[in-house]
């Protein structure tokens, strides 16, 4: 069934684009790309490291940490510890430092839905 709109009623999108203009909906973006890009190339430099040491370094690579265990199986779990330390940070500086600014944006969005 086909919702009923009013003719004074706006859009979602025409409501988007005046939010997307708003110093609020700025700020989000730029805390977002602040965190985002610098981890994601982090990231990326570590993995390729990583890569690039199982590739040219491969001697390091396989010295014996403990036992059967040696540097490129540790360098391995590494990358799955950092995964999740990221993921991690994200949360906690996304519930700090987008989710509020999100919230209002959000509230604004459905009154003017709403009218």
């Amino acid at each position: 069934m086909a919702e009923t709109h009013s003719p004074h009623q706006r859009s979602g999108h025409a409501i988007y684009d005046e939010l997307a203009k708003t110093d609020e909906f700025r700020t989000l973006r730029s805390r977002y790309r602040g965190f985002a890009i610098p981890a994601t190339a982090a990231f990326l430099a570590w993995y390729f490291l990583y890569v690039l040491m199982s590739t040219f370094a491969e001697d390091f690579m396989a010295i014996k940490v403990v036992g059967n265990i040696n540097v490129a199986l540790v360098f391995g779990l590494l990358q799955f510890a950092s995964t999740f330390l990221i993921a991690f940070l994200y949360s906690r500086y996304a519930n700090k430092n987008f989710d509020p600014i999100a919230s209002e944006l959000q509230a604004r969005y459905d009154r003017e839905v709403q009218r």
